[in-house]
């Protein structure tokens, strides 16, 4: 690897421990000098990986950077960030960590001059827009919308990187605009509109999604390590899948509403906390931002194991869902 000294903030996470377990061998086979695994949670001795140093450390504070120093750290891997909301999060909390947060890190890497930063945005980044192109790129503007909390924090963290690429340029930045990422073990917000015994579509709209096998997401990173690479790149598998072929592979039946009246139920639903969705949600489903992943493949060099079908088979498999694919 270029980079042969490496700190992970979230580590802890979802995708921060399959991260560790792709990287941790390369301790051992000294194609990594320093493996530093950094979140607010305590990781369990029993969960500890050979090798990998484990630290505490949260990101809203901005005291990063003594730790960055102490390791003689080359290359930052963010993926800290709140994703799927617990009962008690709020507005506010995932604003100090997604957005003031990654402040906080960029404020350290750029102190103590680190020479890469990866970090994991979101496809959801672009906005759920009735006029998206039907498959975005790179250049496509960020637009996350202010009634979704993570796709409007995301356009703030790009917006940020954004003046710091032209302030900073000695900092290289790999920007990983990730679409909806499934695997052995995947249950998020997403996955959730699966598990439902019927799956809700906007009449008129193929609402359609693009997967990403989490080892894919790992590989991608891994690549951008082992390059030394910077620019951004959209991750996800190739093609996409509408929900009514979603509903088809899980072998549930899928019910098309208007718009507008799905809109005014959840409108009364949302506030008597009989649903956990509010009439936004119909905006979510309707304009699913499709990601175009040919840069990633032609520039950064990394293709994608799975197709967004393969992933999303595989995720079937392995949750017993009926309806999978062999």
């Amino acid at each position: 690897m270029s980079c042969r000294r490496i700190f992970v903030t979230g580590a802890a996470g979802y995708l921060g421990s399959t991260l560790l377990e792709a990287l941790a061998p390369r301790l051992r086979s000294g194609e990594l000098d320093v493996l530093v695994a950094s979140d607010v949670r305590e990781t369990p001795a029993h969960s500890r990986l050979p090798g990998v140093e484990y630290v505490l450390h949260d990101v809203r504070s901005p005291g990063l950077a003594p730790l960055l120093t102490a390791h003689s750290i080359e290359s930052v891997v963010h993926l800290a960030a709140i994703v799927t909301p617990g009962a008690r999060s709020n507005r506010e909390l995932e604003y100090a960590v997604d957005v003031l947060g990654t402040q906080h890190v960029l404020d350290a890497c750029i102190a103590t001059g680190v020479r890469q930063i990866i970090v994991t945005s979101s496809g959801a980044a672009y906005g759920y827009h009735a006029d998206n192109p039907e498959w975005l790129t790179e250049d496509d503007p960020v637009r996350g919308n202010e009634a979704f909390a993570y796709s409007h924090h995301k356009r703030l963290v790009e917006e940020m990187l954004a003046v710091c690429r032209r302030e900073h340029p000695e900092l290289r930045q790999v920007v990983l605009r990730v679409g909806t990422i499934l695997g052995e073990t995947t249950r998020n917000q997403i996955t959730a509109l699966f598990d439902k015994p019927r799956l809700l579509a906007i009449r008129g709209s193929r609402s359609p999604f693009v997967f990403i096998w989490d080892q894919d997401v790992v590989g991608a990173i891994e690549h951008a390590l082992r390059t030394d690479a910077a620019g951004i790149y959209n991750v996800a598998g190739d093609g996409a899948l509408s929900i009514d072929e979603i509903a088809t592979r899980l072998g549930k039946p899928c019910v098309h509403l208007p718009a507008g009246l799905l809109r005014a139920v959840l409108a009364v639903l949302h506030p008597l906390r009989l649903s956990r969705y509010g009439p936004e949600q119909v905006d979510f489903l309707r304009y699913r931002p499709v990601l175009d992943n040919r840069r990633l493949k032609e520039e950064l060099g990394y293709r994608p194991r799975m197709t967004s079908a393969e992933v999303f088979d595989f995720y079937c498999r392995t949750h017993g869902l009926g309806g999978a694919r062999t």
